[in-house]
């Protein structure tokens, strides 16, 4: 069974912009609470107040003046509302809190105050007897600390809403950010292999045209698996070794029985047996690693080391797991004899840099080298991906 691509999540579009530069909210679904809450005010506040005088049930006056209140509470809310919305798109509480609070106070007052006084003095006058002032004014501080109430549960919920709107916008620049490193640097990779490549080819063709011919066969091989490799961030473990033999091939040609490879086909047995048990949670898994990685050690134990027929350059593939117990972190290993060359022309410094940079972005883990006596190792991470 082919083992499936693994792309990297695309970055989504940024939230649109406010006015104000922060990430525009989803429109504001209070429905529900307006239904339940301005009857509910136009029923509390009057009976509060007295607001009704001589008049009860029994009178058209009472029903109408029922009326009345509960259409001084819509009034009152969605005029609020309607200036709470209109000033959020020019004041932000980080940006400008003073100039809110003022705005919103000065909303609250100076549009509450005069629409309850207008209003119940509309309703004394239609009623017929004289105005309550002292339930005109107790009425108009219940309405003032009521929209205060409840505009401090709206900009609450706005501010959750906007922080969590934020934190969603900061975490897609990152990926954004992640993906546009990660192609600037997968961008390097190819024209660095093909600037060594043809290197190569150009000894080859001045020191051995037969091998020239068969090294440009196999080139054309390798660099179509590169191509196809740049359009993903990791590639099947199986694919890239495939494509490492290919390459260490091509060196053959070169550099002769100057150049050993040998692959720890126990360790990859290892490795993949515990991706395939049946008792693994998640059941059969693919492994996974960053294209081309394997190749960039192959190509940096050749190009930094001495080796000839008579001291052959050994280079070993293996594979582990830093903790079998509990299924932990699994890696490749790629170590060589470390005969560092007496002099190295200079290279387009990609190496272990570009290596590191492009794990910690495609996996969350970078590379480790290992520097100890007389050998160089360096361990590439793998992800396992369901199958």
């Amino acid at each position: 069974m082919t083992a499936p691509i693994v792309e990297l999540p695309k970055p989504e579009n940024p939230s649109p912009k406010a006015e104000n530069g922060a990430p525009e909210l989803p429109p504001l679904r209070d429905a529900g609470i307006r239904m339940l809450l301005i009857p509910a005010f136009g029923i509390a506040i009057p009976y509060f107040v007295g607001y009704f005088g001589p008049y009860g049930p029994a009178s058209a006056l009472y029903w109408a003046g029922l009326a009345w209140a509960m259409l001084i509470s819509f009034a009152i809310w969605h005029g609020n509302r309607f200036f709470l919305l209109r000033q959020r798109r020019y004041y932000d509480w980080f940006q400008h809190p003073v100039r809110k609070l003022c705005v919103l106070l000065f909303a609250n007052v100076f549009y509450t105050a005069p629409v309850t006084v207008l209003m119940l003095l509309g309703w004394y006058r239609v009623a017929g007897f004289g105005p309550d002032w002292n339930a005109i004014r107790t009425a108009t501080l219940c309405c003032i600390i009521c929209v205060a109430t409840i505009t401090h549960v709206y900009e609450t919920v706005y501010l959750i809403q906007q922080r969590e709107s934020d934190l969603l916008a900061v975490q897609r620049l990152e990926n954004a950010r992640m993906e546009a490193e990660l192609e600037a640097i997968k961008t390097q990779v190819a024209p660095h292999f093909l600037f060594n490549s043809l290197n190569t080819l150009g000894w080859l063709i001045e020191h051995h045209p037969r091998r020239a011919i068969e090294f440009n066969q196999d080139l054309a091989e390798v660099y179509r698996y590169i191509l196809a490799a740049q359009r993903r961030a990791l590639v099947p473990l199986e694919d890239e070794l495939n494509f490492a033999m290919r390459y260490f091939s091509l060196l053959q040609l070169r550099f002769g029985d100057g150049l050993e490879m040998t692959v720890d086909e126990t360790g990859m047995r290892a490795l993949l047996r515990p991706a395939l048990r049946a008792d693994r949670p998640g059941g059969p898994s693919h492994w996974f690693l960053p294209p081309i990685s394997v190749q960039v050690l192959i190509e940096n134990a050749v190009k930094h080391n001495q080796h000839s027929r008579e001291h052959p350059l050994r280079i070993g593939i293996e594979f582990g797991e830093r903790d079998a117990e509990y299924y932990g972190e699994h890696y490749v290993v790629v170590r060589h004899a470390r005969r560092p060359m007496p002099q190295i022309r200079p290279g387009a410094r990609v190496g272990l840099k570009n290596l590191d940079t492009r794990c910690r972005l495609a996996l969350g883990r970078g590379i480790e080298a290992l520097d100890s006596d007389g050998e160089f190792a360096v361990r590439i991470p793998v992800r396992s991906v369901p199958a």
